[in-house]
C-alpha cells in the first residue's frame, strides 16, 4: 500500500484546520511547528519543521479509517475519528485519550465534526440513532457518562466551526443554528442556544455544503446582546466549490434580508482572518487550484457602502490573485508567508518502486499586498502594513520581489504601447514611481534597488534609474550613509555604465573608507574586484599603494604571468589576521621592521604584527 497524505481542512473545513498546516494519514496526523521557529528557518525548505504523531494501533486496528480529524487554535490538541468513536491527543504529555469501552465507542459515530474550544471537545455525533453535540473535558475520561452537555438536535449536523465564544451549526434540514459556550458558576462549559434560521432559498442542496463562516460587527461585539448576533452577522458558505458570501440588510422591524454574492468558483478551502494585520484584517482567502485569491476587507460590513440602483450592496471586489505551484496549508499571517507542500518523486535503477518525499514550501505574499495599495493609490496604506512586517530578515528581499516584479511588467509593457499613432491605446499609469516613492520611506531603499538592478538585464535600467535616480548618486548617498556593503553592489553597476580607470577610482576611494572602518571582509571582495578588472594586478597594485595597505618597499615585477596570480591571490585573501608575505617574484626593498613601522603609522600594523610574529 502507498501511504497518502492529505490536508485535514479536506474532510473538516474549521477554522482552526485552516490556520494550522495539518496533513492526515492513514496512521498518523503530522502538525507543522514552522510558525515557532526563527524566520529564516520558517523558510528553509530543508528545516525539519514537521513534527508526526501516530494514532494508537489498538484505535485504528477497530475503526480504520480516519475520518475526521481536528487541531485546537494553539495546536496543542488534536482530535481524530474513524469509523466509530473518536480519540484525542495532548501534545505536551504526548498521551493519546481512548474509549475504555469498546462498546460504548461502537454506538457514537461523529457527523458534521468536532471543534476544540479551549480543552473542551465539542462533538457533532450519531448515537444510537440520535443526532446530539456532545461536549468531552480533556481533563476527564472519554466516556459518553462523563460529557459536560448532550445537546440533542432534530435533524443531521453537517458542518460546525467556533468563532471565539460561538459555536454555529449548519444541519441538514437547511437551517443555521448559532450557540454560545458558556461557563456557569460552577466553572462547566455549557451551550445556549440563541438562534437560529433558515436557507431555504439560497442552499439548494444542503448536503453539498463544505463550510460555514461568520464576522459579527465590532459594534455588536462590544455593545450588542450576544443573542442578536445572527441578525447581524457576515455569513460564508462553500458549496460545491462555490465561495458565498451573505451580507444582512434589515430596515426598522422587518426581518433580515441577505444580499447574496457568489465570490468564486472552483474554491477548494477558504480562510477567513478576523484579527490579521493592517489591512488583512477580516480579509477573505480562498484556493481554487491554481491561486490564492484574497477578498481585503470583505467581511467588514461597516465599510460597505449600498448600491441604491439595485437596492444592494456593492459588490465585493478580488484584491489580490497569487498563483502558486505547490499546494497550501496555512497562511502564516505574522510571518507574511504561505506555507504550503509539495511532492518529490526519486527513481532509482537498484530499487523496483519509486519514493515520495514531502518537501514543505513557503511563498512570500508581502509584496502582491503591498502592489495592489500602490496600484490603488493607497501610499497610506502601503506603508502601515509594510511597518508590520519590518523587523523581519527578509523583509528587504520581499521589497526587492516586489520593485522587480513592476519594473519587469512595465519594461515589457513599453514596446507593446505606441504612443504617437492614431488610434493607439493609452498607455497605463505607471506604478514604479509610486513604488520608489514607496521605497522611500524605509532604510532599506537603497539595498532594494540596487538589488533589483543586479537581477535585472541591464537593458532596463535606464527604466530604473530614470525613477530611483542616477546610480553615480545612489553610490555617494551609500558612502556619506555608512552603507558600505550597499554602496559596493553599487559598483559592479558604475562597472558597466562607465569606463574600467572610474570604476577602479571608485574602489580604490570604497577601500580606503573600508579599511578606516574595518570593514576586512568587504575589503578582501574589493580587493578581489579589483584584480578581476585586471590580471596583470597593475591596478590591484596601484589600489593598494594608494590606499596605504603595501609598504613601500614591496617591489612587483609582471614579467611572469604566474606571479601575477599569486600576487592577485595574496591581495585577494587580505582580512585582520592574515599574513602579507610577499610570492616569490615580490621583494622587500626595506627590512620587514622598518615596513611594520610605517604601516603602523597608517593605523594598520595589527596587519603586520601577525606576520612578523608567524615570520619569526
Amino acid at each position: 500500500m502507498i501511504p497518502f497524505a492529505k490536508s485535514a481542512v479536506s474532510a473538516l473545513h474549521t477554522p482552526d484546520n485552516t490556520k494550522h498546516a495539518f496533513l492526515q494519514m492513514d496512521d498518523r496526523v503530522l502538525v507543522y511547528r514552522g510558525a515557532d521557529q526563527p524566520d529564516m528557518s520558517v523558510i528553509n525548505p530543508e528545516s525539519d519543521v514537521w513534527q508526526h504523531i501516530k494514532i494508537p494501533a489498538s484505535y485504528i486496528a477497530l475503526q480504520h479509517p480516519i475520518r475526521y480529524a481536528v487541531i485546537s487554535d494553539d495546536a496543542r490538541l488534536i482530535a481524530v475519528a474513524g469509523r466509530r468513536g473518536l480519540t484525542h491527543y495532548n501534545a505536551l504529555s504526548g498521551r493519546w485519550k481512548l474509549f475504555s469501552d469498546e462498546k460504548e465507542e461502537d454506538t457514537v459515530r461523529v457527523a458534521g465534526g468536532m471543534a476544540w474550544w479551549g480543552n473542551v471537545l465539542i462533538v457533532a455525533c450519531v448515537e444510537s440513532g440520535v443526532y446530539q453535540l456532545r461536549l468531552f473535558s480533556r481533563d476527564k475520561p472519554l466516556t459518553l457518562g462523563d460529557a459536560l452537555e448532550v445537546v440533542y438536535l432534530a435533524s443531521e449536523p453537517l458542518q460546525l466551526a467556533v468563532f471565539d465564544s460561538s459555536l454555529l451549526l449548519y444541519t441538514a434540514d437547511n437551517t443555521f443554528h448559532h450557540f454560545l459556550i458558556r461557563q456557569n458558576r460552577a466553572g462547566q462549559t455549557r451551550l445556549r442556544m440563541c438562534g437560529s434560521i433558515g436557507f431555504e432559498g439560497v442552499v439548494a442542496d444542503p448536503a453539498k455544503v463544505r463550510g460555514v463562516s461568520w464576522l459579527v460587527p465590532k459594534s455588536q461585539q462590544q455593545l450588542g446582546d450576544p443573542a442578536d448576533d445572527l441578525n447581524v452577522a457576515t455569513i460564508i458558505f462553500l458549496i460545491s466549490g462555490t465561495l458565498v458570501l451573505l451580507r444582512p440588510r434589515r430596515a426598522a422591524h422587518e426581518e433580515v434580508k441577505y444580499d447574496l454574492q457568489i465570490l468564486a468558483d472552483r474554491v477548494e478551502f477558504y480562510w477567513t482572518h478576523l484579527a490579521g494585520i493592517g489591512t488583512l484584517e477580516n480579509s477573505l482567502w480562498g484556493w481554487d487550484g491554481k491561486a490564492i485569491r484574497i477578498w481585503l476587507d470583505a467581511l467588514t460590513i461597516e465599510k460597505v457602502k449600498v448600491d441604491k440602483r439595485r437596492d444592494a450592496y456593492e459588490q465585493v471586489q478580488e484584491s489580490v490573485a497569487i498563483e502558486l505551484d505547490f499546494y497550501p496549508l496555512a497562511v502564516l499571517m505574522d510571518k507574511g508567508i504561505i506555507v504550503g507542500v509539495d511532492q518529490e518523486t526519486s527513481l532509482r535503477r537498484t530499487l523496483d518502486f519509486a519514493i515520495f518525499r514531502i518537501i514543505t514550501t513557503t511563498h512570500l505574499f508581502l509584496h502582491h499586498v503591498l502592489r495592489f495599495h500602490l496600484t490603488q493609490k493607497q501610499p497610506k496604506e502601503a506603508v502601515l502594513f509594510a511597518s508590520h512586517y519590518h523587523h523581519l530578515v527578509y523583509f528587504a528581499h520581499a521589497l526587492e520581489i516586489l520593485l522587480h516584479a513592476v519594473l519587469e511588467d512595465e519594461a515589457d509593457a513599453r514596446p507593446s504601447t505606441p504612443t504617437n499613432a492614431v488610434g493607439a491605446r493609452q498607455a497605463p499609469e505607471a506604478v514604479l514611481p509610486r513604488v520608489v516613492e514607496f521605497l522611500d520611506h524605509f532604510d532599506e531603499a537603497l539595498q532594494v534597488v540596487v538589488g533589483c538592478a543586479r537581477k535585472t538585464e541591464a537593458a532596463r535600467w535606464d527604466l530604473l534609474f530614470d525613477v530611483v535616480g542616477k546610480p553615480r548618486d545612489l553610490f555617494e548617498r551609500c558612502v556619506e550613509g555608512g552603507l558600505l556593503k550597499v554602496a559596493a553592489s553599487y559598483l559592479l553597476v558604475l562597472h558597466n555604465l562607465e569606463s574600467v580607470e572610474q570604476s577602479s577610482k571608485d574602489t580604490v576611494r570604497l577601500l580606503k573608507v573600508a579599511m578606516a572602518a574595518g570593514e576586512w571582509l568587504l575589503c578582501r571582495e574589493l580587493l578581489r574586484f579589483l584584480y578581476s578588472l585586471d590580471r596583470t594586478g597593475v591596478i590591484l597594485r596601484t589600489a593598494l599603494a594608494e590606499g596605504g595597505a603595501l609598504p613601500p618597499g614591496y617591489r612587483y615585477h609582471p614579467s611572469s604571468g604566474a606571479g601575477a596570480q599569486d600576487f592577485g591571490t595574496a591581495a585577494a585573501e587580505l582580512s585582520p589576521g592574515a599574513t602579507l608575505q610577499p610570492p616569490m617574484n615580490v621583494s622587500l626593498g626595506r627590512p620587514f621592521e622598518q615596513v611594520q613601522r610605517m604601516m603602523g603609522g597608517l593605523g594598520l600594523g595589527g596587519l603586520l604584527d601577525k606576520a612578523g610574529e608567524e615570520r619569526e
